[in-house]
């Protein structure tokens, strides 16, 4: 059996953790600078990682902070992808910020503004 690489590609590695459903969305967050590895931003798709280095990125609008535990050498099943990394992510029930209730353009009509403000629409029912 093949012993697995000491270092291995940053979005391969996010690929393989099933941090990204493809390898491609996994390189364009990297590229576009939102992964950090051990605090620093990580330029290229081609980084070389290995087991112990902490990552920091984006993920579904909360900020996932993960170390590495093993490389892997296929994406496997999920239970499999899971014994790659250890979540260090700090557990905060506060909910991500909602977007603005009117998402029309410019200033609300006097009719769509009494709307906003009746009972029904903000959810207060009697």
């Amino acid at each position: 059996m093949t012993e697995s690489p000491a270092r291995l590609r940053l979005d391969k590695w996010l690929w393989h953790a099933r941090f990204f459903k493809t390898r491609t969305l996994a390189a364009a967050q990297v590229s576009g600078g939102h992964v950090r590895v051990n605090g620093a931003r990580a330029a290229k798709p081609a980084h070389a990682v290995r087991p112990g280095d902490v990552l920091t990125f984006v993920q579904a609008r909360r900020v996932r902070v993960v170390r590495i535990v093993a490389l892997g050498e296929r994406r496997g099943p999920a239970s499999e992808a899971q014994a790659l990394y250890t979540d260090l992510t700090p557990d905060d029930d506060t909910p991500a910020p909602r977007n603005p209730r009117y998402d029309g353009g410019g200033r609300p009509s006097g009719k769509v503004r009494r709307h906003m403000m009746s009972k029904t629409f903000r959810g207060e029912m009697d």
